[in-house]
């Protein structure tokens, strides 16, 4: 897209009023800047009484800032993060210092912390602590007029924040107050940044609370802004230098942020060095069972390695799962170490929320789950050596590839040393080594996916979840993704989940496919034989078959969309079943055919797609449901098909498999 924008006359109905707005507010600055004596600027600033108030100042607003963020972070986080009763007047409360009366916000402190307030005779009787006509008075006034402008921005960053790097996170062993020091923090800096010099700012021009809660006191509670309302009345000309120099900071902070008002956490660019390219499919010498494995000194003693509290795995490192999932999704998994099972479905059908349940991560659905020995029902995620690869990876941005690697063996206490080497072995492991102090910015794709999945199995989890994992690869990169997993999943001792809307993805690397509709198990079996029998049309579909569903009448099939099929096998009149169309047992006719076929619709074709060497034609009916051919090339040439060309179509009825529902 061209970088250069059609410019666009503004019309002078809104023109005028927006400059007019805008000389508004550049008038008094231009006063301050006319009506300052250049000339007397240094002597006015360097006065006692001016620097004994900027240093009040400084004092006051830093103190202000460190309070604001000791409690403003944890009720920004809040605020963002947790759901209960009662929000929304908590953040009115928050916002209300922002619109209310300064001097309104002053009276309320009196009364709340004052000598007489609410809670400031249990202060001075209890810790002798009193805050009017004091310093600590004045910090009070400006936290409270400030704090809003970091919880706000604070909360913003950390909205636009995707939740899956903080579910990763503790996924992979990281308690709550770890993620938020290690990843929740670093990812929202800017907001943190932004919020807290917009506070500072607020702070140190603070005016109306002070000087109501806390007084003028030269030396203990004059500040800067109170400074220049005393020199207004002697000394204007010294007035307007200090207002000179509020305003130059003020200015100052507002030109740093450059609009980063919210500071929404930013994708991380690589300012160092450009995306690596996608290399080579991996050869024998880069997997598992090639003599280069034998280097990885780490990897021989991992079965028993310690687990998360620190005692040696009782089950020799092989995790054999059951779960009792309840909720939306009703259904019971059991597994044998070393499965892996592809989770597929329509949207909706609770792929997802399974998974999410499995971590303990959703109230949408419970599941009791059992890992080998070990029952993790009641414990928190980060507890349950259960790792999650989403489908965007959620690589953390502000940590290297190792780092990355590395972060779930540090979680669980692993010396630093030994995780890196350990992390390090699982990406060269999975051919990305060379690339272990990139960022994920300055990864490709595949490399991105394989650093993830060497994140998950380096935190030796007890069950690996994937949620589509492949999905955002093209098709060159899924390849070599794919050839990748599949060989490291037939050395893993837990149960592997995979959600996936890609057939080849279920078949090659799953040993079971699980099928969900409305959250139960629709078809639980191996992928020979969904692939053969499939009791879902949407998975025959996905599969590449025609899928149409019936009712058997009369040694045939009554269509559920109107029509009849005729079948050469016979089923009890009144069985509901599927039935099954190879798109290559369909047959494409610009005639009606003659012959044997039994099966013989009209239609016109609607697209035409490429499969490899074949081509894929759509064929809609007024008499039968939509129906996909396969033919050659040369067949559809010789046939001159194109979109909206009337055809027949036929279908032999022993080409026809049933599967009863």
């Amino acid at each position: 897209m061209s970088r250069f924008r059609t410019r666009t006359r503004p019309p002078v109905a809104l023109a005028l009023p927006a400059l007019l707005a805008v000389a508004f507010l550049l008038l008094p600055l231009i006063g301050i800047l006319t009506r300052t004596q250049w000339s007397e600027l240094g002597e006015h600033l360097t006065s006692p009484g001016v620097v004994e108030a900027l240093r009040l100042s400084a004092v006051v607003s830093l103190w202000a800032l460190g309070l604001s963020l000791v409690l403003g972070v944890p009720l920004a986080w809040l605020l963002a993060r947790v759901p209960f009763k009662g929000k929304a007047l908590v953040r009115s409360l928050v916002l209300l210092p922002m619109v209310l009366p300064p001097t309104v916000g002053g009276v309320a402190l009196l009364l709340g912390f004052g000598r007489r307030g609410l809670l400031g005779p249990w202060l001075e009787g209890t810790f002798g602590i009193t805050l009017p006509f004091h310093t600590s008075g004045a910090v009070v006034a400006a936290t409270f007029v400030a704090m809003p402008f970091l919880v706000i921005s604070l909360e913003g960053a950390l909205g636009g924040l995707k939740q899956s790097y903080e579910e990763t996170a503790a996924s992979l062993g990281a308690s709550p107050v770890r993620v938020f020091f290690t990843v929740t923090l670093p990812m929202v800096a800017p907001g943190l940044i932004a919020g807290a010099a917009l506070t500072w700012a607020r702070a140190l021009g603070e005016f109306g609370a002070t000087i109501t809660f806390a007084g003028n006191l030269p030396g203990t509670t004059q500040t800067l802004p109170l400074q220049v309302y005393l020199l207004l009345q002697d000394q204007p000309e010294a007035a307007t230098s200090v207002s000179l120099l509020l305003l130059a900071v003020a200015m100052g902070v507002l030109i740093a942020l450059r609009g980063r008002w919210t500071g929404t956490p930013a994708d991380r660019k690589a300012a160092e060095l450009p995306p690596v390219a996608e290399e080579p499919a991996p050869t024998a010498a880069a997997e598992p069972s090639a003599p280069a494995k034998p280097a990885e000194p780490a990897e021989p003693a991992e079965p028993t390695a310690p687990d998360a509290s620190g005692a040696a795995p009782r089950d020799g490192g092989r995790w054999p799962l059951h779960a009792t999932v309840t909720g939306f999704n009703r259904l019971t998994l059991d597994a044998e170490p070393g499965t892996t099972i592809a989770v597929v479905g329509e949207n909706g059908a609770g792929k997802t929320t399974l998974l999410r349940a499995l971590l303990g991560l959703t109230p949408r659905a419970h599941a009791e789950l059992r890992l080998g020995d070990t029952d993790v029902t009641a414990l928190p995620p980060h507890k349950r050596q259960v790792a999650w690869v989403p489908q965007d990876g959620a690589l953390f941005p502000h940590l290297s590839a190792l780092a990355n690697t590395a972060y779930g063996l540090r979680a669980r206490r692993v010396p630093r040393a030994e995780a890196r080497a350990r992390a390090q072995a699982w990406l060269d492991r999975l051919g990305v080594g060379h690339l272990a102090h990139r960022k994920p910015a300055q990864l490709s794709g595949g490399q991105a996916q394989r650093v993830a999945l060497a994140r998950a199995l380096a935190a030796r989890p007890r069950l690996l979840l994937l949620d589509e994992p492949l999905a955002a690869l093209d098709q060159t990169t899924r390849a070599r993704v794919r050839h990748t997993l599949r060989t490291h999943l037939a050395e893993f001792g837990g149960v592997c989940l995979i959600v996936t809307h890609d057939p080849v993805e279920a078949v090659s690397l799953a040993d079971r496919v699980l099928v969900l509709a409305d959250g139960q198990t629709l078809q639980d079996a191996p992928p020979v034989e969904v692939t053969r029998h499939p009791r879902s049309p949407w998975v025959a579909r996905m599969l590449g078959r025609n899928a149409w569903q019936g009712t058997a009448s009369e040694g045939g099939l009554a269509l559920a969309s109107g029509g009849r099929l005729v079948l050469a096998e016979e089923l009890p009149d009144g069985v509901p079943a599927l039935a099954i169309i190879a798109p290559e047992a369909v047959s494409v006719h610009r005639e009606r055919p003659a012959g044997s076929p039994r099966n013989v619709w009209p239609g016109t074709v609607r697209e035409i797609t490429a499969l490899g060497s074949r081509l894929r034609v759509l064929i809609g009916s007024a008499e039968a449901p939509d129906l996909v051919a396969e033919i050659t090339p040369d067949a559809a040439a010789e046939l001159g098909l194109a979109d909206g060309v009337r055809v027949w179509t036929s279908v032999k009825a022993t080409e026809i498999t049933l599967v009863r529902l």
